[in-house]
């Protein structure tokens, strides 16, 4: 056995004995740091639309304000981490660029919000948990660190049955936060409901049901090439619906389209 091998599973050894202990989360750090290196890590629980969990981050407290508290008013709703975890996205280890949207990088999402995280590139494990609770644990790298390389990503592939048992194990029980956080009379999370309330309904006295699904699909970062073929409409007519939509909210730009909507979470 290889001095790297016996240091892994010597950090392996203390993240199991941490499990059911708040140890838990920064002993899996620091087996994951012996794979590979990254500058930050933050561990969020996503509930179908239902307001993030941080379970862990070791952000310093500037950073910490971007990374979890901004996030979770709303611009998490257009997080590829979060719209994969919604749609069932197989577990293991992905490349946030590998599922997001074909114009992501060009979103206002990504202008607005997901630029001042001063990323240079996010990965992250999913796990599946009971009660369709999703824990993805994201390892990040700063605009001055170099990408993680093939190599690095391949050895943290192999970690995933690891890493996804000794998560499934400490977080069993997480359904059980999501339906008491937040939760209103009908059972239903509050932050939720509105969620629910501002993808279907924003601009709703002025825009068109069409025309709002055009928004929602914008907004997460689809081409209209994309949201054509989503919506089963040519790409032509999409630009269409987007001129409409400009003209009717009284906007000139997709960040200003992108400023209402987040509005609209808070008003």
């Amino acid at each position: 056995m290889s001095p790297a091998e016996a240091d892994w599973n010597s950090a392996v050894g203390e993240a199991i004995s941490a499990l059911a202990t708040p140890l838990f989360a920064q002993s899996l750090v620091n087996a994951l740091r012996l794979i590979a290196g990254f500058d930050h890590l933050v561990i969020f629980a996503y509930c179908g639309e239902a307001r993030p969990l941080d379970l862990f981050d070791n952000f310093p407290l500037g950073k910490r304000r971007i990374f979890v508290t901004a996030y979770q008013e709303g611009p998490y709703m257009l997080d590829p981490f979060f719209l994969a975890s919604s749609r069932g996205v197989d577990e293991g280890l992905h490349r946030l660029r590998d599922l997001a949207p074909d114009r992501f990088y060009q979103s206002e999402y990504f202008r607005s919000y997901y630029v001042q995280t001063g990323l240079s590139e996010e990965i992250g494990f999913f796990v599946h948990l009971p009660g369709a609770v999703t824990a993805v644990i994201s390892l990040m790298r700063a605009d001055q660190s170099p990408l993680f390389s093939a190599k690095e990503f391949r050895d943290l592939k192999a970690c995933e049955p690891v890493v996804g048992a000794l998560a499934r194990q400490h977080w069993q029980g997480l359904y059980r936060r999501f339906s008491t956080a937040d939760a209103s009379g009908d059972g239903q999370p509050a932050i939720q409901r509105q969620i629910e309330f501002a993808f279907h309904n924003f601009g709703k006295s002025v825009l068109t049901p069409r025309e709002r699904e055009v928004v929602e699909y914008v907004l997460k970062g689809y081409s209209s090439d994309a949201i054509g073929k989503i919506l089963e409409i040519s790409a032509g007519t999409v630009r269409i619906h987007r001129k409409n939509i400009y003209a009717k909210l009284g906007i000139n730009s997709q960040g200003e389209l992108f400023s209402r909507f987040i509005e609209s979470l808070t008003s």
